[in-house]
């Protein structure tokens, strides 16, 4: 990307940090790893993909969140606790016979991006795992009460591993 491509984009991701990462990606002609690249540093901080079981394992104590796969195609939502895992046979194997499971190839997992920003008129938190290309494999966002708030136990986990996984780490 030209550098003067990427001061466009973070100025846009500036003005428009709610802006839908795929969509801005599939508008700009960039990844959605450039485009959370392009968001604020206050908003945004990565870790190392290597760290992808230990942040669906903690994530699996979280209880009920919202897990979305976002493709050109279709976007799948699933709200509910996310099960743990385990690596075997060259993938991450959420154990679970029903509800969410399945095997997650763990090792194209190239960075974890915790992102707080502004969504819709209210404040919004979610784990990104980012593929070696620079898509988004999915995302995990914490849950919210009754009030449609945040759930602050949640928040605060998500704090802890950001913390973990992405100490001083920001964009």
């Amino acid at each position: 990307m030209l550098s003067t491509d990427l001061a466009d984009l973070k100025g846009y991701m500036a003005e428009n940090p709610g802006a839908v990462i795929e969509d801005v990606a599939r508008e700009r002609q960039v990844s959605p790893r450039a485009v959370l690249d392009a968001l604020p540093g206050t908003m945004v901080r990565f870790g190392h993909g290597e760290e992808f079981a230990a942040a669906m394992n903690d994530i699996a104590q979280w209880g009920e969140v919202t897990l979305i796969v976002h493709t050109d195609d279709a976007i799948f939502e699933f709200t509910g606790a996310v099960p743990a895992g385990e690596v075997g046979r060259g993938y991450f194997n959420l154990m679970q016979p029903k509800g969410l499971h399945g095997h997650l190839r763990h090792e194209r997992c190239a960075a974890i991006a915790f992102v707080e920003r502004p969504f819709m008129g209210k404040s919004s938190a979610f784990i990104a795992f980012i593929n070696v290309d620079g898509g988004i494999m999915f995302k995990v966002f914490v849950g919210r009460d009754e009030q449609r708030a945040l759930r602050d136990d949640q928040l605060q986990r998500f704090h802890a591993l950001a913390e973990r996984i992405a100490p001083g780490r920001a964009a």
